[in-house]
């Protein structure tokens, strides 16, 4: 079962403090704070797959409350690959009041940090980056006609 990235939330005092927010375990880190960098991770991994960054838009906020990539059908984040029905579905679920909305995003990166006040790569305690490849090699790849290789990792 899917676990949205809305039970993962940083604390105060992780997002005060860099050292504290990185010293979370993966699916936490991923899920809050850096679900764009393992977006765009997953991206350059396997560009040719069929994915695109997707954000997900609280009602009438200007910034994404959480980042994934999806071919349409399969969905991959913090929570490695899941159907994009019930990513939506359970992110929906725990955040009813939220009526999230995805939207794919058309830009690199650095410029989705800069619209939509996402930490860059260059402000967090460490380059978050390797951590992100690694976290995407745990999971087997999407095969080549898109989607997951053999369902949830």
């Amino acid at each position: 079962m899917y676990r949205p990235s809305a039970c993962f939330r940083r604390t105060n005092a992780e997002r005060q403090d860099q050292l504290l927010s990185w010293d979370r375990d993966d699916v936490a880190f991923f899920a809050a704070g850096a679900c764009h960098i393992l977006a765009y991770a997953f991206m350059e991994t396997y560009p040719d797959a069929g994915f695109q960054p997707v954000g997900l838009w609280p009602r009438g906020a200007r910034d994404a409350c959480h980042v994934y990539v999806t071919d349409g059908t399969w969905a991959f984040d913090h929570d490695g690959w899941t159907l994009q029905t019930e990513l939506l579905s359970g992110a929906s679920a725990a955040e009813p009041l939220s009526d999230l909305r995805a939207r794919p995003i058309h830009t690199d990166l650095g410029t989705f940090c800069v619209r939509h006040h996402h930490r860059p790569r260059a402000l967090f305690a460490f380059d978050p980056w390797e951590r992100a490849l690694r976290y995407v090699a745990q999971f087997p790849a999407p095969d080549a006609n898109g989607g997951a290789n053999n369902g949830v990792g």
